[in-house]
């Protein structure tokens, strides 16, 4: 195990600036999700009432879980989930936090956050590893 790597250890990283609709829509091409919600203004907004259009869950989890392959390694990583808590909006910025609770075994249990620019937790997971 790296001595790095114990519980209490903390990450904390900007994962992304200024939220491009290119993102959003690069990632609806790479996934094959074409939900209009995520690219559709007019029927994001008139339809189905939200503000704007929104990323993908899955792309907010996709940025996240980069804070665990970094920590351990994509190799590594045994288990990783969590709940979408909150919409990200074009020009969202996102900070993710990691924490790892506990090593047991040379496995590094970890819980996730990522955060909004306005301190709105948009994604809250656990992870596993190992170390």
């Amino acid at each position: 195990m790296s001595p790095s790597i114990a519980a209490g250890h903390t990450v904390e990283t900007v994962l992304v600036e200024d939220l491009k609709r290119t993102t959003i829509v690069q990632y609806a091409g790479a996934s094959g999700d074409y939900n209009p919600l995520h690219s559709d203004e007019v029927f994001t907004t008139k339809v189905a009432g939200y503000p704007s259009v929104f990323a993908h869950g899955m792309l907010t989890m996709g940025m996240t879980g980069r804070l665990v392959t970094d920590l351990v390694g994509a190799e590594n990583v045994t288990s990783f989930g969590g709940r979408f808590t909150s919409q990200v909006f074009p020009g969202d910025t996102l900070t993710g936090k990691l924490v790892v609770d506990s090593v047991d075994d040379g496995i590094a249990s970890m819980t996730v956050t990522t955060t909004n620019q306005d301190g709105v937790v948009v994604f809250a997971g656990q992870a596993k590893g190992k170390v």
